[in-house]
């Protein structure tokens, strides 16, 4: 096992991450897969993912957590014990993501609405990087992302080289851009497969030159801020071919304890799931179902606290583990969400995210949100359109965090237009009314 990798690298199975509870590790399955089509970002036959969460159960602090971009976590090992881990996921026939990052979307090859099968580009990606000896000169956080289009697409996706299928009178063209999420990434240009793989290792080329910290920004000379864009959701029913359907279902804060997850996978497996993708979202994709047996399976994925519905608001909220989960926690970052979310979830629309962090570090979404939540010496701080790590504008007892955003919420419904966004009406309350409801007692 090489030495504890840094913050803001990506933690494999061979470098975990230091965190404030234990070693923590990123595991990001490939299955599935032809040659001709590429291996399948994100999938687990259903025995392998229970076999992974008993793995878990033995070595880590048994809470598994999917990612905002659909990897798999295991928190709370220790060196000896992420060496055990790796060794059975080694044992359980998991195939694990190495090197550069090469995404596709969680239905990739089986969403009949797809423009094209993204699968074949990306294994092209993945050789041509090895054969160009990119993999050690480029940074861990460097990625790509190629996306067929469909039910699921990966516009929310933030990736160093973007390639997006389009229609042509001349059949499937790729569209490249660099540097941001579907709307907010520059774009370069509309070209045949073979030439997006040539363009895209030209690209990484470029950014490796410029050094390992070096990422496809930097080859940009202006960069405009785009406002974010809904994005489908992956909760609900999804039409596969053949009168099958996959079943999205969220964790909660993007974190469930493995015993629940082993239960819910047992049920899938039970109901005939052929397989579990992860996807971007910090959800599940259950595979190969019949309607009524996504009905069961969503039935008993609600009973015991998973995401079914696209609309319950804790979708709208990020939250690392918080006191007394991790040592840097200052609040109880989950119970506050759960308390906001069951009496404060009309104040999360569409327009609005809260981010709760458990100290400065802000590690569950380290950009801005419209409202923050981060612990701290003083209390509960509340941050107005900025990161965990700017300074609040103000504070109460962590204990109350969560009847403080409920003023703020009551504050946004006494005086809303009709029609109006959480967000607009935030602007017009400002920072100072903002912060005013919030320390209301």
């Amino acid at each position: 096992m090489s030495a504890f990798s840094r913050r803001g690298a990506c933690p494999a199975l061979s470098a975990p991450m230091q965190t404030g509870d234990g070693l923590l590790v990123r595991v990001n399955p490939l299955a599935g897969g032809s040659t001709a089509g590429g291996p399948i970002s994100g999938g687990l036959p259903p025995k392998s993912l229970i076999g992974l969460c008993e793995s878990a159960l033995r070595h880590g602090n048994g809470i598994m957590e999917v990612t905002a971009r659909g990897s798999l976590q295991i928190r709370g090992l220790t060196a000896d014990s992420a060496r055990l881990l790796a060794a059975e996921v080694d044992a359980l026939g998991i195939t694990v993501r190495t090197g550069l990052p090469v995404e596709t979307g969680p239905l990739a090859g089986l969403d009949p609405q797809e423009i094209a099968d993204p699968r074949p580009l990306t294994e092209q990606i993945r050789n041509a990087v090895e054969e160009a000896g990119l993999t050690q000169r480029l940074g861990p956080k460097v990625s790509v992302v190629v996306d067929g289009g469909g039910r699921l697409g990966v516009d929310a996706v933030t990736a160093d080289v973007r390639l997006a299928a389009v229609r042509s009178g001349a059949g499937t063209r790729w569209r490249i851009a660099i540097a941001g999420d579907a709307r907010s990434a520059a774009p370069l240009a509309v070209v045949a497969e073979d030439a997006a793989c040539d363009i895209t290792i030209g690209i990484l080329q470029a950014i490796a030159e410029l050094g390992i910290e070096a990422r496809a920004r930097d080859l940009v000379a202006e960069r405009f801020e785009i406002s974010p864009h809904p994005v489908p959701s992956p909760i609900g029913l999804l039409p596969l071919a053949e009168d099958r359907y996959a079943l999205g279902i969220g964790l909660p804060f993007g974190s469930m304890p493995a015993e629940k997850l082993i239960a819910l996978t047992r049920h899938a497996l039970a109901l005939d799931a052929t397989e579990i993708r992860l996807a971007p979202g910090r959800a599940l994709l259950c595979l190969g179902l019949s309607p009524s047996a996504c009905a069961s399976l969503r039935d008993t994925a609600a009973s015991v606290g998973f995401v079914t519905d696209a609309t319950d608001p804790r979708l709208r909220i990020a939250v690392c583990p918080g006191a007394p989960a991790c040592a840097s926690g200052r609040i109880a970052t989950r119970d506050i969400a759960e308390t906001i979310a069951a009496e404060s979830g009309d104040l999360l629309d569409a327009s609005l995210a809260l981010h709760i962090s458990g100290c400065a570090k802000g590690c569950a979404h380290p950009g801005p949100a419209a409202l923050t939540l981060v612990g701290g010496d003083n209390g509960a701080g509340l941050v107005v359109n900025g990161t965990a790590k700017a300074l609040p504008a103000g504070y109460r007892p962590g204990y109350d965090a969560a009847r403080g955003i409920g003023r703020v919420a009551a504050a946004i419904r006494n005086a809303r237009h009709p029609g109006e966004t959480a967000v607009a009406r935030l602007a017009r309350l400002g920072t100072a009314g903002v912060t005013e409801a919030y320390q209301q007692e």
